[in-house]
C-alpha cells in the first residue's frame, strides 16, 4: 500500500463553522488550522480537546479568527503543544488579529478564556516558512515528510499546504482565490499535478462572481451616493485580512475622482497593521513589487485613509460625512459594534458589508433579515475603579498576595524537608539523632546522673536539617590565565534568539507597535465593566457586496478538474453547497470524492504501492548501466528527492511540451541530481 492518510474534520464540515481538521500521514498527526468564531464558545472545541495532546504539528493557512482564533485557548486549556508552521505574514498579522480581538472583548466584558500573555505564548512555538520552501520534518514519526507552503490568494500570506511522503502529495487548499487582485497574486494550486489527496472547501460552490471592475465601481458609487447626501458609511471589516484590498480600492478611486470625504481605518492595532504590511511587499502581487522596484513607491503609504485606534477623531467630526472601516466584521464586539449603534437610527447612513457574517452574529442576522427592524444589543464599557471600589480591590489583591507568599513558603519548607530528611543524618554532622541522644542520656543518668540535663527539651526531630547556611565548594579548574570556562555557557542558543525576536505584549512587536496600541496592551489599571441592554431601531441602509476574495463555484470546479487529484475531500461549506460540489465532481470525473461529517474519520490512503528495494553489492557489480528515457510520472531518488516529468511524452522530438521538475529540500542529493539532469539535457 501507499502512504497511509486519514482525514477527520473537528469543525467546519457540512457547515460554515471555523476550520479545524485532523490529518494523519503514516501516523504523524497534523492539525490543519485551528479556527474559532467571534462568539468564542468553548463547546465548539470539544472535538479538538479530545485529540489536542496527540497533535504533532499545526499548519495554519490564513491570519484570521476562522483559521487560527482558537490557538491561544487550545495551547492554554486543551494541551496543544505541537510546533506551529506558518508564513511570515500569517504569523505577524495573525498575532495582531488576536490582539485586536482580545482588546475588543476585554473592553466590554470580563473576558477570561485567554490573555495577552496566552496569545504571546501560543505564537512562541512557531516556525516561519517562505512560499515554496520545502521543510523536512525531523520528528521520529515525521521522518521523510516534507511540508511546503504555496500561494493561496484570499489573504496576505494565505497558504496552500503541500505535504509529501514517499513521492505522494496531500494538498490542503481552503479559501483560495484564482484571481489576481491589487495586492495579491492568484493561487498556485493550479500548478499541482495529480496529488494523491486534495482537501478543499465547498464554501463558494453555489456562488458566481460578477465582473470585478464593475463590482469595484458599484462599491464606490454606493458610498459616494450616501456621502453626497450628507450620510456616513460604516464598513465592518476584519483586522488585517480582506480590509487591505478595500483600502487599496478606496485609495485608487479617491485619487481618480478627487474625492475629499475622510476615510478612517479604526482598530486597536490599525497603525501597527499597516506598518507591518508595508514590509511585506515581496509577499504581494507582482504589480506592487515591480512598482516599488521602479519608483520606490509603497502601495500602503496611504494618502486618503487615516489610521486611528480610538473614536476620539470620529467624535470631533460629529455628523459630518465620512467612511469608517472598523473591526469586527461580525458586529458582535469592537468599534464596528459601537459605531453601528450610533449610526443605525439615521436613514441617511449606510452599513456596507463586504463579507458574509458568521452564523449567529448580528451581521448575519441583518444580512438575512434587512431593516427596517428593531434589534437588541448589549453596550459595554470598561471604566477605572475609584474610591471605595479601588480600595477594596487593592485590599483583596494584598490579601491574595500574602496567601500566595505563605503557600510558597510552606511549599518550600516541605521541599527542603523532603530533600534533606533522608540524607541529613548520614551527610551532616550537625544533625542530632534523637533516638541515640535519648539512649546516651539514659546511659549517662545511670553513670553520672545528670548528663540528660544538657539535652532535655532540645531533642530535634528526625527530619531536622542543619541550622546553618548552605555552603557549596567551588571546584572549578584553573590554568595560567585564570578559571577555565565553557564557551557554550556564554553563547545565546538559537531558540533563545528566536524567543527574543518573538512578539510580546511587553517587548512590542519588534518595535512596530505604535504608542497607542502598546498603551492598550500594557494597561493593567484596576477596572470594571458596566453594561446595559438596549433596543436599536435600524433605519439605515444595508448593502452586501462580495469582496471575500475566494474563487467562485465555476472556478472551483475548473481548478479541481485541472489538478485532477486521485482522491478529493470536501470540507467547510453549507450542506447544500457540499452536496452540490460532491455530485458535480463524482459525475464529471473519475475522482473518489469524500465529504466527511464532524469527527468522522475517512481513510484516503492511495491505492498505489510504494516499495523500497535495496540491491546487494554483488548484484550491483554486474549491472550494466545504459540510457533509458524517463517517459513520465514520478521517480523517487533517495530519501527526499522526487523527479517528475510533466507534459506530453508521445510527441517525438518535442521538448517544448515537456517539463522535468525536481522536488525536495535543498540538500546534497538535490544538487547532485540537478547537475546530472543538466548534464544530460544541456550537455554541460
Amino acid at each position: 500500500m501507499g502512504t497511509s492518510v486519514q482525514v477527520t474534520p473537528l469543525s467546519g464540515a457540512y457547515g460554515e463553522g471555523p476550520l479545524c481538521y485532523l490529518l494523519a500521514v503514516d501516523g504523524f498527526r497534523f492539525l490543519l488550522d485551528c479556527g474559532w468564531t467571534d462568539h468564542c464558545d468553548p463547546s465548539l472545541l470539544q472535538p479538538l480537546a479530545r485529540v489536542a495532546p496527540t497533535i504533532d504539528a499545526v499548519l495554519l493557512s490564513h491570519p484570521d479568527i476562522m483559521h487560527l482564533g482558537a490557538l491561544p485557548y487550545a495551547m492554554k486549556h486543551l494541551g496543544l503543544s505541537a510546533p506551529v508552521y506558518v508564513t511570515e505574514p500569517v504569523f505577524r498579522l495573525g498575532l495582531l488579529t488576536m490582539y485586536d480581538y482580545f482588546l475588543s472583548r476585554w473592553q466590554v466584558a470580563d473576558f477570561d478564556l485567554f490573555t495577552l500573555d496566552d496569545i504571546d505564548a501560543a505564537f512562541q512555538n512557531v516556525v516561519r516558512l517562505k512560499y515554496s520552501q520545502n521543510h523536512l520534518l525531523n520528528a521520529d514519526k515525521g521522518e521523510g515528510i516534507v511540508i511546503a507552503p504555496h500561494v493561496s490568494g484570499h489573504l496576505l500570506g494565505g497558504t496552500v499546504w503541500k505535504i509529501t511522503k514517499d513521492g505522494e502529495d496531500v494538498v490542503y487548499a481552503v479559501d483560495f482565490n484564482h484571481r489576481k487582485e491589487r495586492h495579491l497574486n492568484g493561487t498556485a494550486l493550479g500548478s499541482f499535478v495529480r496529488p494523491a489527496v486534495l482537501i478543499t472547501d465547498a464554501y463558494n460552490a453555489l456562488n458566481n462572481q460578477v465582473y470585478k471592475r464593475q463590482q469595484d465601481q458599484d462599491f464606490i458609487d454606493s458610498m459616494v451616493k450616501v456621502l453626497a447626501s450628507g450620510g456616513s458609511v460604516l464598513l465592518p471589516v476584519d483586522t488585517a485580512g480582506r480590509v487591505l484590498e478595500l483600502l487599496l480600492i478606496m485609495e485608487q478611486y479617491w485619487a481618480q475622482r478627487h474625492l475629499v470625504y475622510p476615510i478612517y481605518f479604526l482598530t486597536n492595532v490599525s497603525t501597527s497593521t499597516v506598518d507591518y504590511v508595508k514590509s511585506f511587499l515581496e509577499w504581494m502581487s507582482d504589480s506592487i513589487s515591480k512598482s516599488f522596484e521602479h519608483t520606490r513607491d509603497n502601495a500602503f503609504l496611504l494618502r486618503y485613509v487615516s489610521l486611528i485606534i480610538n473614536k476620539e477623531e470620529l467624535e470631533k467630526l460629529g455628523d459630518a460625512p465620512k467612511v469608517v472601516l472598523a473591526s469586527m466584521a461580525s458586529l458582535e464586539v469592537g468599534f464596528s459594534h459601537d459605531i453601528f449603534v450610533e449610526m443605525a437610527n439615521e436613514a441617511k447612513n449606510l452599513v456596507l458589508f463586504t463579507e458574509k457574517g458568521q452564523f449567529g452574529t448580528l451581521a448575519r442576522m441583518l444580512q438575512v433579515d434587512p431593516p427596517p427592524k428593531a434589534v437588541k444589543v448589549t453596550m459595554g464599557k470598561r471604566i477605572p475603579l475609584v474610591g471605595d471600589e479601588l480600595k477594596a480591590y487593592e485590599e483583596e489583591q494584598e490579601r491574595i498576595k500574602k496567601e500566595e507568599l505563605l503557600k510558597a513558603s510552606l511549599s518550600k519548607d516541605e521541599e527542603l524537608k523532603a530533600s534533606h530528611g533522608s540524607n541529613a543524618k548520614a551527610s551532616d554532622p550537625m544533625v542530632v539523632d534523637a533516638s541515640s541522644s535519648r539512649k546516651s542520656s539514659n546511659a549517662g543518668s545511670h553513670v553520672g546522673g545528670n548528663v540528660d540535663i544538657l539535652i532535655d527539651g532540645f531533642v530535634p526531630s528526625t527530619t531536622s536539617v542543619a541550622p546553618m547556611f548552605p555552603f557549596f565548594e567551588n571546584t572549578a579548574d584553573w590554568d595560567d590565565f585564570g578559571e577555565v570556562i565553557n564557551p557554550d555557557d556564554y553563547m545565546m542558543k538559537q531558540d533563545e534568539m528566536d524567543n527574543n525576536m518573538m512578539l510580546g505584549a511587553g517587548d512590542g512587536m519588534d518595535g512596530k507597535l505604535d504608542e497607542g496600541s502598546a498603551r492598550l496592551l500594557l494597561d493593567s489599571a484596576p477596572s470594571k465593566v458596566i453594561s446595559n441592554e438596549m433596543t436599536v431601531q435600524v433605519k439605515c441602509s444595508l448593502v452586501y457586496m462580495d469582496f471575500e476574495g475566494r474563487s467562485d463555484g465555476r472556478s472551483v470546479k475548473s481548478v479541481i478538474a485541472h489538478v485532477a487529484p486521485l482522491k478529493l475531500v470536501l470540507v467547510h461549506g453549507s450542506a447544500e453547497a457540499t452536496e452540490h460540489l460532491k455530485m458535480h465532481c463524482a459525475k464529471n470525473s473519475d475522482l473518489h470524492v469524500y465529504a466527511p461529517q464532524i469527527e468522522e474519520t475517512i481513510d484516503v490512503t492511495s491505492d498505489l504501492c510504494a516499495y523500497k528495494v535495496q540491491l546487494s553489492e554483488k548484484l550491483m557489480s554486474n549491472v550494466i548501466s545504459k540510457k533509458v528515457e524517463f517517459a513520465g510520472g514520478a521517480l523517487r531518488c533517495g530519501e527526499y528527492i522526487t523527479v517528475r516529468k510533466i507534459g506530453d511524452s508521445n510527441q517525438k522530438g518535442s521538448t517544448v511540451s515537456q517539463q522535468i521538475v525536481i522536488e525536495g529540500p535543498l540538500c546534497e542529493d538535490y544538487y547532485k541530481i540537478r547537475e546530472l539532469l543538466y548534464s544530460q539535457f544541456f550537455l554541460l
